[in-house]
C-alpha cells in the first residue's frame, strides 16, 4: 500500500499544469465514472439534481468528510440527488472545463495555474485545508531539517512536479539554489531512508506518517509554516455554475460542512469509512489512515479563522498569502481572479448554526 499512497504526489502542485490538462481530459473521457462511486440518492431527479465531484486523489481518509456527508444522508438532506465521488488523481481543472464534473477538490496552485495561463473560467469557493500539507521530510537521526536554514548544504529529493514549488520555498526564505543540491527523485521515500538524500518533499498526511510508522523518527519542515502558505483541497467550480447553479452549489456546501464537522470531531470513524467502505478495494492500512485523518483534522482543516467563521472559510489574509505563494511559483493573479467567497458567505448567513463545528 505504501507505493500506492506515495504516488499521491502525481497530482501535486506545479506551475506547469498546462501541458497535462489535455491528457487529463482525454483520460477522464475514456474512463468515465468510477463503478464504486458514492450516491446520496437513487432518484436522479430529486430536488436540486445530481452532482459529480472530482476528487484529487484515491478514496482514502483525505475525503472522510465527503464519506460522512454521503453515508449520513447530508447530501440528500440538502436537496441534492445522486452525488458521485470520482476518484483521482486529478487536479480537476479539465473535468470542470469539459463539464464532466460539477465540483473539483483541488488546490490553489493547480487551479491558479490554468486560470493564469489559459484564462480558465474557474473559481475557488471554499477550501477544506486551511494549510497545505507539503513538507520537507527528513530523518531525526539524520539531517534533522527543522528550519529553512537547515536546508543549506543538504541534498534534497525533489520530484519534477514539485520543482517550482520547492524553489518558491527557497525564495520565500532567502535561500539560493546554489546553497544546496536538488536531487531528482520519484514519489517513494526510499532515497531518504537509504541516505541518498537528506530531505524529501512529502505530505504531512502521507509519507511523513508511513515512514514514521516503520519505526523511524522523522522531522518535518511544513511549507505552510515556513513562508509558503496556500489553501489546498479547494472546492472549485466554473464561473457558469456560480451564476446558474448557485443554490445547488450552496446545498453542496451545507452538506460538506456537516460532513467535515463529523470528520473533525471523529477522525477515526472517518478513517474507518475509507478503509472498510469507500476505499475498501485499496487495501488501506487502518492505523495509518487514522493517523492521517487525525493530522488533517487537527492541523490542516481547522484554524483560528474556522473557529470564528466556520469550516471551509478563506479569510482575506489567507487569500493574500495564497496569491503571494502563487507568485513565488511564477503564477501571477489577483485574489478576485481566483476566489469567490460569496456562496459560502450566504450559506453561513442562512445557516449560522453550522459555524459551531467543535464537538
Amino acid at each position: 500500500m505504501t507505493s500506492l499512497l506515495s504516488r499521491r504526489a502525481l497530482r501535486v502542485l506545479s506551475a506547469a499544469f498546462a501541458a497535462t490538462i489535455a491528457a487529463t481530459a482525454l483520460a477522464g473521457c475514456a474512463s468515465g465514472a468510477d463503478p464504486a462511486t458514492a450516491g446520496s440518492s437513487a432518484d436522479s431527479d430529486a430536488g436540486l439534481g445530481d452532482l459529480t465531484v472530482q476528487l484529487s486523489w484515491v478514496k482514502n481518509e483525505e475525503f472522510s468528510g465527503e464519506f460522512f456527508a454521503d453515508s449520513k444522508g447530508y447530501y440528500t438532506d440538502a436537496g441534492l440527488g445522486t452525488v458521485t465521488l470520482v476518484p483521482g488523481p486529478s487536479t480537476g481543472a479539465a473535468e470542470l472545463i469539459s463539464g464532466s464534473a460539477d465540483v473539483a477538490l483541488s488546490d490553489a496552485v493547480s487551479i491558479g495555474s490554468v486560470v493564469a495561463s489559459e484564462g480558465a473560467p474557474l473559481k475557488i469557493i471554499a477550501t477544506t485545508y486551511q494549510k497545505n500539507p507539503f513538507t520537507v521530510l527528513s530523518l531525526a537521526g539524520g539531517a534533522d531539517i527543522a528550519t529553512p536554514k537547515d536546508l543549506i548544504g543538504k541534498k534534497i529529493g525533489v520530484q519534477d512536479s514539485n520543482s517550482a514549488l520547492f524553489k518558491a520555498l527557497l525564495a520565500a526564505n532567502g535561500i539560493d539554489e546554489s546553497e544546496l543540491t536538488i536531487v531528482p527523485v520519484q514519489y517513494d521515500p526510499a532515497p531518504l531512508i537509504s541516505g541518498e538524500v537528506d530531505g524529501f518533499i512529502a505530505y504531512l498526511t502521507n509519507e511523513s506518517i508511513t515512514v514514521a510508522a516503520s519505526g523511524t523518527e522523522v522531522t518535518n519542515l511544513p511549507f505552510a509554516d515556513n513562508g509558503l502558505p496556500f489553501v489546498a483541497e479547494t472546492v472549485t467550480v466554473t464561473d457558469d455554475a456560480i451564476k446558474n447553479d448557485r443554490e445547488k452549489l450552496k446545498a453542496f456546501l451545507v452538506a460538506e460542512i456537516k460532513g467535515w464537522t463529523d470528520a473533525v470531531n471523529d477522525p477515526a470513524a472517518g478513517a474507518d469509512l475509507a478503509v472498510s467502505e469507500y476505499g475498501k478495494d485499496l487495501d488501506l492500512n487502518l492505523d495509518n489512515s487514522i493517523a492521517g485523518a487525525t493530522v488533517q483534522a487537527e492541523q490542516l482543516v481547522v484554524s483560528d479563522e474556522t473557529a470564528e467563521n466556520g469550516l471551509f472559510t478563506i479569510s482575506d489574509a489567507l487569500q493574500k498569502e495564497t496569491i503571494k505563494s502563487l507568485a513565488g511559483a511564477g503564477i501571477t493573479l489577483k485574489a478576485s481572479d481566483l476566489f469567490d467567497m460569496s456562496l459560502l458567505d450566504e450559506v453561513y448567513k442562512e445557516n449560522p448554526e453550522l459555524i459551531a463545528y467543535a464537538g
